[in-house]
C-alpha cells in the first residue's frame, strides 16, 4: 500500500461486520476507514504504509550527533547529505560508516520489523546545527514495510464503530474531523496503537 492508503480493506472490514455481501454501505464504509486511517497517523505521528520509491526529505537535526527523520524500512536507495555552509544547498554527501541507524537491526522491545527513525553521526562526525533552516537532506523509502497487525486491528475496531454510528439516534455529519477523537475513546484501539506512538506525550 502506498502513503496515504487506509490500514485496513474494504473487504476486511465488511467481513469484521458482518459479513456484509452488498455494495450499499460502501460509500460510508470507505469513509469510515479513511477518517480511521488519518486519525493513527495523528495519533501516531507517522504514517505505516510503504512510499514504494526513494524521495528526498530535509530536517533539523536534534542535536550534533542526532537527526530524527521519519519512518524509512530500507537502507536501499538511502542518501544523507549536509548543508555545512548554511546557504540551503546539500552538497556534503556521507558515507555509510558516518553514522548509525536506528533502532539497531530494527528491533523494537524484541520484536522484529520497525523502521529505521534515528541517525546517529558516529566517530568524529556531527551535524551541522544552525538553529534557523533545516541542515540534513536524507533520501530514504518512507514508510514501513508491512503495516503492523496491531495497526490493522485498530483500523478494523474504530472503522467499524464509525459506521455504526450512522444508526444513532442523532447520526453523524460526517467523519473525517472526529476520526483522532474517536480513536482516544476506544480503549482496545489506544491499547494497540500505544507502542507505535513516537511521540506519547503529545496524545495524552
Amino acid at each position: 500500500m502506498a502513503l496515504g492508503d487506509v490500514y485496513a480493506t474494504l473487504e476486511q472490514l465488511k467481513s469484521y461486520l458482518g459479513p456484509i455481501n452488498d455494495i450499499v454501505d460502501d460509500d460510508e464504509l470507505t469513509d469510515a476507514l479513511n477518517s480511521t486511517s488519518r486519525g493513527i497517523e495523528k495519533i501516531c505521528h507517522r504514517q505505516f504504509n510503504d512510499a514504494g520509491t526513494a524521495s528526498a526529505r530535509v530536517y533539523e537535526p536534534s542535536k550534533l550527533d542526532l537527526v530524527r527523520p521519519d519512518d524509512f524500512h530500507t537502507e536501499a536507495g538511502l542518501v544523507v547529505e549536509t548543508d555545512d555552509t548554511d546557504d540551503g544547498t546539500f552538497p556534503t554527501a556521507w558515507a555509510a560508516t558516518d553514522f548509525q541507524l536506528e533502532p539497531l537491526n530494527g528491533i523494537v522491545d524484541g520484536e522484529n520489523g520497525w523502521p529505521f527513525w534515528k541517525i546517529r553521526a558516529v566517530n568524529s562526525h556531527r551535524f551541522p546545527l544552525d538553529g534557523r533552516r533545516a541542515t540534513v537532506r536524507v533520501t530514504a523509502r518512507w514508510g514501513w514495510a508491512t503495516v503492523p497487525s496491531p495497526i490493522k486491528q485498530a483500523c478494523l475496531i474504530v472503522a467499524a464503530e464509525t459506521f455504526k454510528l450512522k444508526d444513532a439516534p442523532f447520526g453523524v455529519a460526517g467523519y473525517g474531523e472526529f476520526g483522532a477523537v474517536r480513536i482516544r475513546d476506544n480503549p482496545v484501539a489506544m491499547n494497540k496503537l500505544a507502542p507505535y506512538i513516537r511521540d506519547p506525550l503529545s496524545v495524552l
